[in-house]
């Protein structure tokens, strides 16, 4: 297949069977004695994704024992799923697409039509098949229902509006395909949160429409008090939010824990699909556990020796009262790498409402400016012991994109400079607090908003209010929720904010460069021309900036391209970010905390603690931890 690196050999390449010399696992001896669960060889798909340990360094493992873990609060249960790692297809630790749920992926040479093949007596969590019935399902009666999905199927499964040609080839194979290349679709299916595009129809289709008897399902719908059926359905159906226990999944772990709690409690799935070289099926550990805490108790606690794994809501700060107690809690801390592109970030919001507002965070001189007033060596010495680096909000040195002014211009401390740009700007009056005066008369007064969920933002910038001080700027934080801060930003209230870098620092040609093209709402830097593309026009502002409208240019030629058009693309899309400072990246590199507990195997020394790609340790399959107590 031209441009995907021989993607069928590639993907046919894990079609492997289990060893015939089955272990089975100790945790379901019981159920199976009584019948009530069958032996494994009956629970295996007929070709098992068999992992290769000698490629991930990793060791045969023993069965059984609870993987304990904090989270801060019973939403984020989702991360079950985001540990899971569980995808059609995924990342493996060189960052190239594998099968994983299917046996094999065919793409054709322009990347238009994608052949589906699954395993063999594959089951869900509950013992039904899983089949190309269950991407039908989704297809024909979720997606393109109108009371379900009453904009359509998600834009990943459009091509320039154009939904695929879906086909049940058979039981067990299934096919999009569209008129032109489309390069969304493998990164949207391994993407750190899965789309999804199967569903469990045997259990979904009692709570819908158009299978369900019309008088059962108005009454399953009054019991719920609900508005409707397609309410119901939806309220049924949430395989990342988790909060239908009895829906049926794929991954490792099943949850068995209804909402409310402060312990919830995931048990081995007995059908999962993946085996170690042995032939012994994965998951090795029985039970998942997540304990929730206050945030700001979670260091004690992981310090207390409470976990068994732990990175979620440690920061760097906590490193040296962690290592403190290391032997005496039998745990280890480790420093990973990290994925994001900047530990913390600036957003000026360049479609902000205030005119007056607008126009001077549109002006480059004045970006440049603030980024250069800020002392990034005084905040990596103060607060990241000097462990971190001041950088830019681009991508990291490990991509194969990166190129150093990417990540150094104009970041260095220059008061000076930044004082001169200021004023040419007309920024040169000032208020008898020294603080410039904006054209209309207003102090420069630049309220940066916050997650509040974070206490190092805040720390963060007190130090950048200092050094804007001098160059007469004067800087307020206002901590608000996450959804508040970002419908804010998405109305155009947000002047500027304050929030993570891009997720994906290890971007290649393929990935969808959409963190640095204003083609998502969720980009605090543009929401309002991110929300212009997300909804066809309908809403939001069309980009009316040269270099927005050049990155859209670019943005096409890379979604219509080649794999060397796709680079040519990427490589300006950086370069005008780059020029244009439409974010200020203040420190990137900065360590993320691993706490691991003593005798727990598999678990990488070192590791790239990402959400995307990689889901934090989900690219390393916590399916094969294992305890050596």
């Amino acid at each position: 297949m031209a441009g995907w690196g021989g993607a069928a050999l590639l993907f046919g390449a894990t079609m492997l069977a289990a060893s015939a010399a089955w272990a089975e696992v100790p945790y379901f001896a019981d159920q199976i004695k009584a019948g009530t669960l069958p032996a494994m060889e009956q629970r295996l798909p007929e070709h098992p994704l068999k992992m290769d340990f000698a490629a991930e360094g990793k060791e045969i493992g023993k069965y059984g024992g609870d993987l304990v873990t904090i989270m801060g609060r019973s939403k984020d249960i989702r991360m079950a799923v985001v540990y899971g790692y569980t995808h059609l297809v995924g990342y493996d630790q060189n960052l190239e697409l594998k099968p994983d749920i299917l046996e094999s992926l065919d793409v054709n040479d322009d990347g238009s039509v994608f052949t589906l093949h699954l395993r063999k007596g594959h089951k869900w969590s509950d013992g039904a098949p899983f089949t190309a019935e269950d991407f039908r399902f989704y297809w024909e009666d979720v997606v393109n229902n109108e009371q379900l999905f009453p904009v359509g199927p998600p834009r990943f499964l459009l091509v320039d509006g154009e939904p695929p040609k879906f086909e049940v080839l058979d039981k067990y194979t299934v096919r999009y395909s569209w008129s032109q290349p489309n390069p969304f679709f493998l990164p949207e299916l391994a993407g750190t949160r899965p789309p999804f595009i199967y569903r469990p129809a045997h259990y979904l289709k009692q709570f819908h429409a158009t299978y369900q008897d019309p008088q059962k399902l108005e009454e399953m719908v009054k019991e719920r008090n609900l508005r409707n059926w397609a309410v119901l359905e939806t309220d049924m159906d949430r395989p990342y939010k988790l909060e239908n226990i009895n829906l049926p999944t794929l991954q490792p772990w099943v949850i068995r824990t209804q909402e409310p709690s402060d312990r919830f409690i995931f048990e081995r799935n007995p059908y999962f699909h993946r085996v170690d070289p042995d032939g012994n099926q994965l998951p090795y550990i029985d039970r998942m556990i997540f304990n929730i805490a206050n945030a700001k108790l979670v260091p004690a606690k992981v310090g207390a020796g409470e976990v068994d794994i732990q990175s979620r809501i440690l920061t760097l700060k906590d490193y040296t009262f962690l290592k403190q107690a290391e032997k005496q809690k039998a745990y280890h801390v480790r420093l990973w790498d990290v994925g994001y592109g900047n530990y913390a970030t600036l957003y000026p919001n360049l479609t902000v409402s205030d005119p007056v507002w607008r126009k001077l965070l549109r002006d480059l001189r004045f970006r440049k400016a603030l980024s250069l007033a800020i002392n990034r060596t005084e905040l990596n010495r103060v607060l990241f012991f000097g462990l971190a680096t001041p950088r830019n909000n681009t991508i990291l040195p490990k991509s194969p994109l990166f190129k150093k002014q990417y990540a150094t211009e104009n970041v260095g401390f220059d008061l000076k400079k930044a004082n001169a740009l200021l004023d040419k700007i007309g920024l040169d009056k000032r208020n008898d607090d020294g603080i410039r005066l904006m054209p209309d008369g207003r102090p420069l007064e630049i309220i940066v908003e916050t997650t509040g969920e974070n206490p190092e933002q805040d720390d963060i910038l007190e130090l950048v209010g200092d050094s804007w001080k001098k160059a007469g700027i004067k800087l307020y934080v206002k901590a608000l929720q996450r959804e508040v801060m970002r419908t804010r930003a998405y109305s155009g209230d947000t002047v500027m904010s304050i929030f993570t870098g891009i997720d994906n620092g290890l971007a290649v040609p393929s990935t969808v460069p959409s963190e640095f093209v204003p083609v998502n709402q969720d980009s605090l830097q543009w929401p309002k021309w991110g929300q212009y593309y997300d909804t066809g026009g309908e809403a939001g502002e069309k980009p009316d900036m040269p270099a927005a409208e050049e990155l859209m240019k670019l943005y096409e030629k890379w979604r219509t391209g080649g794999p060397h058009q796709q680079k040519k693309a990427w490589e300006h899309i950086l370069d005008i970010n780059a020029e244009n400072l439409f974010s200020i990246g203040l420190v990137g590199n900065v360590p993320q905390p691993v706490v691991v507990a003593d005798g727990l195997k598999n678990v990488p020394e070192k590791g790239i603690h990402s959400w995307e790609p990689g889901g934090f340790f989900g690219i390393y399959h916590p399916d094969t931890f294992w305890w050596d107590r």
